[in-house]
């Protein structure tokens, strides 16, 4: 059995969706049940974040590689074989990967790690370990925070374009997951060890569909780094999500749903 939490749902060719840094399975709430419509939808809390325990002592942990190697294990635990993949921020860096390995029919990376300079690394780690220390330090004021329009969007406008219109209890439970997350250190550090994207190092990536989307109002990975994707992955779908942020599912589903890339 794996040891992953997971939601699974629908039926038709097998969707495998993997979340952010700090993140979990249910940030794709919003595109789930359409998505399931179509296909056999397995929404995954990678090891150490949501539900999922931390993954056992092994090289690089934390590294894109890695927990690329997880998500197969995961998978052939499940039986599943031929699959697709979308992923969100360091999901779509893992979604990549597998694309390049030859393990995925399609690929949809919405706003992926590696294609960064140095500094905006940088800024990208600073960030989110910002924004998890503020969620760790005012815990027992998130209920508060999150209950009003103004606190929602003051709290969660670096992650979402459109904050104001989040659940709150939601909010609560996605922040509480981001200070809580016992894999996030691991995590941001192999940022560091991660070497941007290349047309040269593609791989499989070159012989099935992929598609990039960026949202216009990243702030975690701003938009201008959609350049560099379309520079190492020319043949690729590249597709600009206007108004939305870093976690776009919230702030436009349907584009989101068109973003997902068809074998």
């Amino acid at each position: 059995m794996s040891e992953l939490a997971y939601e699974r749902r629908g039926s038709g060719p097998p969707l495998v969706l993997i979340h952010g840094i700090g993140s979990r399975r249910q940030v794709w709430d919003p595109i789930l049940d359409e998505a399931a419509r179509h296909h056999d939808v397995i929404a995954l809390d990678l090891p150490g974040f949501g539900e999922s325990p931390m993954w056992p002592p092994a090289p690089r942990p934390g590294s894109v590689a890695h927990l690329a190697d997880r998500v197969e294990s995961f998978l052939d635990d499940l039986g599943v074989g031929a699959f697709e993949v979308a992923g969100n921020s360091l999901g779509g860096g893992i979604a990549l990967e597998l694309g390049r390995r030859g393990h995925a029919r399609a690929v949809t990376a919405f706003a992926p790690v590696g294609f960064w300079s140095a500094a905006s690394r940088r800024y990208c780690q600073a960030v989110v370990t910002a924004a998890r220390a503020s969620a760790g330090r005012l815990d027992a004021h998130l209920p508060r925070i999150m209950a009003s329009t103004a606190g929602r969007s003051a709290f969660c406008v670096l992650f979402y374009a459109r904050p104001g219109r989040l659940d709150p209890d939601d909010c609560v439970a996605s922040a509480r997951a981001l200070s809580g997350a016992p894999g996030f250190p691991a995590v941001r550090d192999a940022f560091g060890d991660l070497r941007p994207w290349t047309n040269a190092a593609t791989g499989g990536l070159t012989r099935i569909p992929v598609t990039i989307a960026w949202g216009t109002r990243d702030a975690v990975l701003p938009f201008p780094q959609s350049r560099r994707a379309r520079a190492a992955l020319p043949a690729a779908r590249h597709i600009m999500l206007p108004g939305c942020g870093h976690l776009p599912f919230s702030d436009d589903p349907r584009a989101c749903l068109s973003a997902l890339a068809r074998p």
